[in-house]
């Protein structure tokens, strides 16, 4: 790589660390450039501000989401459950960045538009699934838009709970990972029933 693509990259890293230990509010250029070790110059060769770092970090996270998602639908087992799974690992393994995707929503639109394009994406691949050994009518296809939608909300906020906001009450009868992906994989499976 290139001197100017590693030191974007080390930007990119700076604020993905920045992000997984601090709220989105109190992330600043000089923080981010401290942390990545360049001159406060250096950042504006590479991004406009700090929604632009921002936008670009949760961009590329709700990529890696994705990909990680879709990768696990694709193993043995039962699809919904290894997504789910996916998701809740995932979840748990990057509270700060889904913090910001879930909770940052709205001080920040890059964080909005970020989060909006992984539902609106993870909402289009479920009905794709559905719909995969048949052809759907408009409104058979619109109604299953809007429970993904919807079921995606409720999983949000129950992860956001558990591991964001640290509900003591939802903590006490979420101690078991397998129990809790297994309700959340029940929710999914019944609520997308025709």
């Amino acid at each position: 790589m290139r001197k100017g693509q590693r030191t974007r990259l080390h930007l990119l890293d700076a604020g993905v660390r920045f992000l997984g230990e601090n709220s989105l509010e109190t992330l600043t250029v000089s923080a981010i450039c401290q942390q990545a070790g360049v001159a406060h110059g250096t950042f504006y060769l590479y991004f406009k501000d700090r929604n632009d770092l921002t936008s670009a970090i949760l961009n590329k996270f709700v990529d890696y989401l994705q990909i990680q998602m879709r990768a696990q639908a694709k193993q043995a087992g039962d699809p919904v459950r290894n997504t789910t799974a996916a998701y809740f690992q995932l979840f748990k393994a990057y509270t700060g960045l889904m913090k910001c995707l879930v909770i940052g929503i709205d001080a920040f639109p890059e964080a909005r538009t970020a989060f909006q394009q992984l539902n609106h994406e993870w909402a289009k691949t479920v009905l794709r699934a559905r719909s995969k050994d048949r052809q759907l009518d408009q409104d058979t296809e619109d109604e299953l838009m809007r429970r993904a939608y919807a079921l995606g909300g409720m999983v949000d906020q129950y992860l956001t709970a558990l591991f964001v906001t640290e509900d003591p009450w939802l903590g006490a009868i979420s101690k078991d990972p397998d129990e809790v992906i297994n309700t959340l994989t029940h929710l999914w499976s019944k609520g997308m029933q025709e």
